[in-house]
């Protein structure tokens, strides 16, 4: 399948929008991976959560979820934030032309610092990393901070994923602590890693940008940049299941 990273300026969204709409139709990708909460500014940046600030995001990402019929791929993965019941959360979906949006994973491991202070805005989700079916294509999500939590890469791996999905809003200064921890994240599951990250700039935050992809035994396949902020590549989804049977997949974790 023909897979598409991205990175996406929330302040130039419309026109960035347009851009990915094309990229999409010319390379002809089934699938696209968006940032993390993307169809708003990056709001966490700022330490005290505001309720108008919130519920325009809430808004925001409604209305352009709304959208996502305009870019021309089976499916297009990403997060949003959400009310349920009297929480707030940031979920993941998956979108497929033949089913519509569907909700899934729900983002468990949430940060509390300089420029992301995710909880302080929203709720933790208790621990639930369950694969997703779509078709023949099994897909697992680790939202931005959840990556560094190993165990559950591996668990997706026993689960069959071919890829994991890590929309996420890093700054530039880490990317490459980024892609090295999707590296390893590719090497403990035995599936194809992606990301898509924000870019520009939000007051004093420099978002990083710098989407990867990274094949089941942790080659970087493609980055995004500033010159080429979209990129597809053609995946060959068989070597994430021979991946599951060779090392290091194969060890024996159980208990003793």
């Amino acid at each position: 399948m023909k897979a598409t990273i991205i990175q996406l300026d929330a302040s130039q969204l419309d026109v960035e929008w347009q851009r990915l709409v094309r990229h999409v139709a010319e390379y002809k990708s089934q699938l696209v991976l968006l940032p993390e909460m993307c169809f708003a500014p990056w709001f966490c940046s700022e330490p005290a959560q505001n309720d108008y600030t919130w519920q325009s995001a809430v808004a925001a990402h409604e209305a352009w979820l709304a959208r996502l019929p305009e870019l021309p791929a089976d499916i297009i993965a990403g997060t949003a934030p959400r009310n349920i019941s009297d929480k707030r959360h940031n979920v993941a979906y998956l979108w497929t032309r033949q089913k519509g949006l569907q909700w899934t994973h729900k983002k468990t491991y949430l940060p509390n610092d300089d420029g992301y202070w995710e909880a302080n805005w929203y709720d933790r989700a208790p621990v639930d990393f369950q694969v997703t079916h779509i078709s023949q294509l099994t897909v697992g999500f680790m939202i931005c901070t959840e990556i560094w939590f190993l165990q559950h890469a591996r668990e997706y791996g026993k689960l069959g994923a071919h890829l994991l999905l890590n929309p996420r809003s890093t700054p530039g200064h880490t990317n490459a602590k980024w892609t090295a921890g999707g590296q390893t994240a590719a090497v403990v599951s035995g599936a194809f890693c992606l990301s898509s990250n924000h870019a520009g700039q939000i007051k004093h935050l420099d978002l990083g940008g710098a989407g990867w992809l990274c094949d089941p035994d942790g080659t970087v396949l493609a980055t995004t940049c500033d010159e080429k902020p979209f990129v597809t590549v053609e995946l060959d989804l068989a070597l994430a299941e021979v991946a599951k049977s060779t090392y290091p997949r194969y060890v024996d974790d159980s208990p003793l």
